[in-house]
């Protein structure tokens, strides 16, 4: 806490946790702000270096101090005076979880486009009134942040703004609805205005790069929330006036790191909600279900606005953004397979995930899917404790090949009509999961829980007893011996009864 001394560290209290970045990581002795959650933890696990002790003062402060440092050293900020503000505003961000540089800085790595993540639901208060001044002074303090962090010559940033699905649901508008792209069109016209903005007034340090923009589309007249419109068309206004910009690239929507966690984020940009509750352990190891931050904000209107919308309703919300973006967010895979001739190409980087837990057979497991910004499915990965190494393996295996069929534009749907009632691996009765009680295998579990999530699909009803083998004693998962005639979960099913 040595560097954090003299600091607004000095007079929040802390609470000691262990956690790892993910289920499978060793757990490290992590210290935070009392009042932040077991997710928060895990992410500061996965921005420290290492695997010591990691206290959220002190790995904040590295890299707080090191930007306001370089900004003095490259003439960005031109006194020990503004210096010491500008650190101080980066410390107000982050406890309040307002805003964060993304993982890179954390970790002093270095990147070509800096980013820097503002959490919306964080700026309402608690009358529910968005803070339009102190947004637009984040957005700002996150351009400069940017810009140091690229160290003055990254004419690309990428400030930008996630969980807009919890603000909507603090809002009590519904994701398809055209309140909520009034005000997600209101917040991208504030953002880049502000954005832009900042960008300017780095001219009165630096030289500009870029000739500033004139035209943008109007901001929404009205939205519901007080002072939103006004506040877009001033920031838009006050770009416009700027003799010059620093970048070509200010406002833009990227992909997720562990930072949107530390902040509270559960979506990541425009992304809908992951829906009402998520999976946790209790005490005792079992998986229970638990509201999400965005239920709780919801109410007792949380199951109809956490609803997945429809892939037209996520289009419209993406078509109300565009026009303010500098730069699209990440398109989604192709949905023809690619030609066998066709070059391999990288799978798109995921911009959110989902995870789901059970226990399968006795076999604590978790299931997370990862998703571009449009929604489109690009990533899954399966996690089993250490001592079940041969069932990891399998499952690495598994993961590795769906994760390649989807970035070459294999549609999901594949996946789930060959790998529903797989016979493989251990399987049994099915704990921590409402509407699936029996499993054949892990992997059968797994992609019948996402045909039901994703696909509304109620067609793979739970098979009888009689269609798995119990795994053995040591807990090396079964291999098949007999592959099921059927390429197709049509034809394993036909023989299950329903069980009740």
């Amino acid at each position: 806490m040595s560097s954090a001394t003299g600091t607004i560290w000095a007079g929040v209290a802390l609470r000691r946790t262990r956690a790892g970045a993910d289920p499978d990581a060793e757990p490290r002795h992590i210290a935070l702000p009392a009042g932040w959650d077991d997710g928060a933890a895990a992410a500061i696990a996965a921005l420290a270096i290492g695997d010591g002790v990691v206290s959220l003062p002190s790995l904040a402060e590295g890299w707080i101090r090191r930007l306001a440092a370089r900004g003095r050293r490259l003439g960005v900020l031109d006194s020990a005076e503004a210096a010491e503000a500008f650190a101080t505003s980066l410390r107000r961000l982050l406890l309040a979880r307002r805003g964060a540089p993304g993982m890179a800085t954390w970790r002093n790595a270095a990147t070509t486009a800096p980013r820097f993540v503002l959490n919306l639901p964080a700026f309402l208060d608690g009358a529910g009134q968005f803070d339009t001044a102190g947004y637009a002074q984040a957005v700002a303090v996150g351009v400069m942040a940017a810009e140091i962090a690229g160290n003055a010559r990254a004419t690309r940033i990428a400030v930008g703004f996630a969980d807009l699905a919890g603000l909507l649901a603090a809002l009590a508008l519904p994701y398809a609805g055209a309140e909520a792209r009034q005000v997600a069109a209101g917040l991208a016209a504030l953002t880049r205005g502000a954005a832009e903005a900042a960008s300017g007034r780095l001219t009165d340090h630096l030289e500009a790069r870029e000739p500033a923009a004139l035209l943008w589309p109007a901001p929404p007249a009205e939205t519901v929330l007080p002072g939103l419109a006004e506040a877009a068309r001033a920031a838009l206004d006050a770009a416009a006036s700027a003799p010059g910009l620093r970048h070509s690239v200010v406002f833009a929507l990227t992909p997720a790191d562990a930072v949107e966690a530390l902040l509270g984020a559960e979506s990541a940009g425009l992304a809908p909600a992951p829906g009402p509750t998520r999976p946790a352990w209790d005490g005792t190891g079992r998986v229970i279900d638990l509201p999400t931050a965005a239920a709780r904000r919801a109410g007792d209107r949380a199951a109809m606005l956490l609803a997945p919308p429809d892939q037209a309703a996520r289009q419209a919300m993406e078509a109300a953004v565009r026009p303010y973006l500098h730069a699209l967010p990440p398109a989604p895979p192709a949905t023809a397979r690619a030609p066998a001739a066709a070059p391999r190409r990288n799978p798109p980087v995921r911009a959110a995930s989902t995870i789901w837990r059970a226990t399968i057979g006795g076999q604590r497991v978790a299931m997370k899917m990862g998703f571009a910004a449009g929604g489109a499915p690009i990533e899954i990965g399966f996690t089993v404790p250490r001592e079940a190494s041969l069932l990891r393996a399998m499952l690495d295996a598994a993961s590795a090949a769906v994760t390649t069929g989807l970035g070459a534009g294999v549609p999901l749907a594949d996946f789930v009509e060959a790998y529903a009632y797989a016979p493989f691996g251990p399987g049994g009765a099915v704990e921590g999961d409402p509407s699936i009680r029996r499993a054949t295998s892990v992997l059968d579990w797994g992609f019948r829980r996402l045909a039901a999530d994703l696909f509304s699909r109620a067609d793979l009803p739970d098979p009888g007893e009689e269609h798995w083998a119990e795994p053995p004693e040591d807990g090396m998962p079964l291999l098949p011996l007999d592959l099921p005639a059927a390429p197709s979960p049509v034809g394993r099913r036909r023989a299950f009864r329903l069980v009740g």
